[in-house]
């Protein structure tokens, strides 16, 4: 948080501890500052995971100075789990009380199987599931932490139209968009590492997430946070992907290649971009570049407020 970051997000964390796919399982392009990567959920497990946090939270009772930001924890399923759902929500059950948001990801190209968790009545199975898990649940003042699902951007129209009803008809806090691709889009074909299997990052990702986020926004008529992620790697980047619906922005390639200078230049350069358009916060310029859909929010409130209000975790 040091460095500028508003929130961080850790994982994907499994149940059980995994090795991930072998190595080499990331390749660079560096000349477009993106990565393919397989590496398949590789990670210390749940409860290894639970143990790091709890000492980090014991530490920060003895020292004020590390209190951590809020902090969101993304569950993924055990590659040779038979029963996702069970699988996140043993995840939830584990580190939920730690978080301040959970992320459901069924979009990782990198675990077989596991994108099509993203049709319709898959999804809604598994989201009432690992919903009705963490409802069920005894939580503090604060209530259960919102729960995100974080979508490819690999979707055709009809996925598209699928997520959006099963998060709003689910009570779906969020969605996150993108995941990476396994596309190859425009000059990244031309590269050697494009041959490699695994998810493209990077700005090379960045129209096409973008373009996801927008039709997201539009089919969930605003009523739901999306976080916008994929290709960010300026403030202009992440002011269009506000624009275009997200109310927080996520990154992570261009910051592995331009490391911690990258996040004030990008708060620098994102606050320009608000006051050039004449906006005094990013809330009120979230979904910007659908005009029809604000105008239909409550007197013409935006979006994002709306949902800060009714979810209550958001701003």
């Amino acid at each position: 948080m040091g460095l500028g970051f508003g929130f961080v997000e850790v994982g994907s964390i499994t149940p059980k501890p995994q090795p991930g796919n072998p190595t080499p399982r990331v390749f660079r392009i560096p000349e477009l500052k993106a990565t393919i990567n397989r590496y398949g959920f590789n990670n210390l497990g749940a409860d290894a995971v639970q143990d790091h946090l709890l000492a980090f939270e014991a530490e920060s009772e003895k020292d004020p100075s590390l209190k951590r930001g809020p902090l969101g924890v993304n569950l993924g399923k055990n590659k040779n789990s038979k029963d996702a759902a069970l699988d996140y929500c043993i995840g939830l059950t584990k580190l939920g009380t730690h978080a301040d948001y959970l992320v459901v990801n069924v979009s990782s190209p990198n675990t077989p199987g596991l994108r099509a968790l993203q049709g319709r009545k898959e999804l809604e199975a598994l989201v009432n599931q690992v919903k009705g898990t963490r409802d069920r649940m005894v939580w503090g003042k604060s209530g259960p932490p919102p729960l995100l699902i974080k979508v490819a951007p690999d979707l055709s129209e009809p996925d598209k139209r699928d997520i959006a009803a099963v998060a709003l008809a689910c009570g779906v806090d969020g969605l996150i968009i993108s995941n990476t691709t396994i596309q190859r889009p425009g000059e990244v074909a031309s590269y050697p590492a494009a041959q490699e299997a695994g998810g493209l990052s990077g700005p090379p990702l960045f129209a096409m997430s973008t373009g996801v986020l927008s039709d997201m926004y539009r089919l969930t008529g605003g009523r739901l946070p999306l976080v916008g992620c994929g290709g960010v790697a300026s403030g202009e980047d992440a002011y269009k992907k506000i624009r275009a619906g997200a109310s927080l922005v996520q990154l992570y390639t261009v910051f592995a290649y331009e490391g911690p200078a990258l996040i004030p230049r990008i708060k620098r350069e994102l606050a320009e971009c608000l006051q050039r358009d004449g906006f005094t916060n990013v809330a009120d310029a979230v979904g910007a570049d659908h005009p029809d859909i604000r105008r239909q929010k409550n007197g013409g409130k935006s979006p994002a407020s709306l949902a800060g209000g009714k979810k209550g975790w958001l701003w």
